[in-house]
Order: C-alpha cells, then sequence, then structure tokens
C-alpha cells in the first residue's frame, strides 16, 4: 500500500502510557553497555539501585510504542532509522509513570527508486505531576517508498564534526546477544531479532538497533567528558549511517568545545562510520 501524504499527516496516533522501574533502568544500562567494569563504582551508579542515575538516551525507550508505523503504508521491511534528537527537559528519574504523545511533522518524498523521509516527534511527560521530561525528534528513511507525490525536502543540516584529531576515544565491543538484550527495553522490531526478516530487508543477519549504538555512544560520552554524570546532558543529536551487527567494537571519538560535545563512532574492525554528525549539549557546571 503507497503512502497517502495527506493521510499521513492527519494521522492519530494515540498517548501511551507507561511504568519503569528501577529495574527497568539498570537493564537499560546494561543493554547499552554499562558497568564493562562491575568493579568501577562510577559506573555501578547505573546498574545498582544506591544512588541510581539514569542514562539520558533512555528516554527513547519509555512508553515505547511504534505499532502505529505498521498501519502508514511504509514498507516496514525497508525502513531505517536516520537520524535522532534528544533534548532533556529534566533529569529522567530512576523510576517514573510516563505519557508519551507522538506527531508526524513532517514526510518528504526523495523520488522513485530514492526513498521517503518521515520525521516526528514524541512528548515524554510525567504521569503524576505533567512535567515534561523529554521531547525525541526521530528521522525514518523509508527505503521503498519514494515517488508517492509528495513535496521534496530534507531535515535540518547535521551538526559539522571538527576538522582536528578528536580529543578522546572509547572503544568497547558489543556482545553477540546484544540486540536480543537491548529489545527488551521496549523495540521488538523483529529486524533485529529474525534472521529470516533481516534477510527480506537485504541484511545478511540481524543487526543492531541504531538507538542501541547510540546508547553506547551517549555512555561514551558520559564516561569521557561528564565524569560519569549523565545530568549534565542537556541535548543530544546523531545521525546513523552504516548498520552495526552485534559483537562488532564500536570506537567513538570525541572532540570537546566549551560545553559542546562532537562525537563521531566507527566500527572498529571494519573501519566504517556508523554514527555521525553526533553532538552532545552540556549543562554548566555550578
Amino acid at each position: 500500500m503507497p503512502i497517502d501524504y495527506d493521510k499521513l499527516l492527519r494521522f492519530a496516533i494515540p498517548p501511551v502510557e507507561g511504568a519503569y522501574t528501577e529495574r527497568d533502568t539498570m537493564l537499560y544500562a546494561l543493554a547499552v553497555g554499562m558497568a564493562a567494569d562491575p568493579l568501577d563504582p562510577r559506573e555501578l551508579r547505573y546498574v545498582f539501585e544506591r544512588d541510581l542515575l539514569t542514562l539520558p538516551t533512555m528516554a527513547t525507550v519509555l512508553a515505547w510504542d511504534d505499532s502505529w508505523m505498521y498501519r502508514t503504508g511504509i514498507d516496514m521491511t525497508q525502513q531505517v532509522h536516520g537520524e535522532q534528537r534528544i533534548r532533556i527537559h529534566r533529569p529522567l528519574p530512576a523510576a517514573a509513570s510516563v505519557v508519551t504523545t507522538t506527531r508526524i511533522v513532517d514526510l518528504f518524498d526523495k523520488g522513485p527508486g530514492r526513498g521517503a523521509i518521515m520525521r516526528f516527534e514524541t512528548e515524554v511527560r510525567d504521569k503524576a505531576r505533567g512535567d515534561l521530561l523529554a521531547t525525541n525528534t526521530y528521522t525514518s528513511f523509508a527505503r521503498g517508498d519514494g515517488g508517492f507525490g509528495g513535496p521534496p525536502g530534507s531535515p535540518p543540516a547535521p551538526h559539522p564534526i571538527p576538522s582536528r584529531l578528536p580529543d578522546t576515544v572509547f572503544d568497547q565491543t558489543t556482545l553477540p546477544t546484544q540486540a536480543l538484550f537491548y529489545r527488551l527495553c521496549g523495540d521488538r522490531n523483529p529486524l533485529h531479532a529474525d534472521p529470516e526478516y533481516a534477510r527480506s530487508g537485504g541484511f545478511a543477519r540481524p543487526i543492531l538497533h541504531g538507538l542501541c549504538t547510540f546508547g553506547h555512544a551517549c555512555a561514551a560520552v558520559v564516561r569521557a567528558c561528564c565524569d560519569y554524570d549523565a545530568t549534565r546532558i542537556g541535548d543530544l543529536a546523531v545521525r546513523f549511517t552504516r548498520p552495526v551487527f552485534p559483537g562488532d567494537t564500536l570506537s567513538t571519538e570525541m572532540w570537546r568545545d566549551g560545553d559542546v560535545v562532537s562525537f563521531r563512532t566507527r566500527v572498529k574492525d571494519r573501519g566504517e562510520v556508523v554514527l555521525d554528525h553526533g553532538r552532545v549539549g552540556l549543562k554548566p557546571t555550578h
């Protein structure tokens, strides 16, 4: 079923309610590579209930429900995550009940054989207090859906990476089971678990969630640039450029310029850039 541009822009996405506990917060941190050294007390703050901290990228899995995308006419076997932006309005609690509201904000037609780009925005609010905790902006690249007659266009220009050598590099090897581990946080897309489904989308085997790779990069920034204090992060943005396979070693390059950290992530063995144009805005220290 081809995309209906006018219908899709009016597509009503119902709010989603969900509750998460300290267990979910710890599971998420483990799923994106925290506690690689389980004896490091700085790492334990993300996986142990005493003084538990929450990684900001966990905002992408709270009350997550992408079932509406399967009703849009998009060929989900050809859909990949293009870009992600997160604004943290308040540090995420270690446990809370939340409500998420999602709306489609842009839809660009790149033409026949060139795909389509959809941008949608999700707000995460504390259910009890009504406080806005985080705003997620997703850019989805529908590789098989160009030429439906919609307007051309592109998302906002990405953050430029400095031309100098990185100030620091953090390497971490993902687990062969990393995608199966991460999907327990909420994103059950079979592209990351079912070999047959992955092959139907043109991949030799299931790939790692882009947001799992992003979570690893965020954790690298927290370690290298925030002295393990994730509450310093105010906003994040990244572009997903190539797939990652579970078991790959991720090498995150970082540049620090005042309260802005630029980053880029490669698969170390292949040298391929898998996250590009990364930006983290830090809150000033008091």
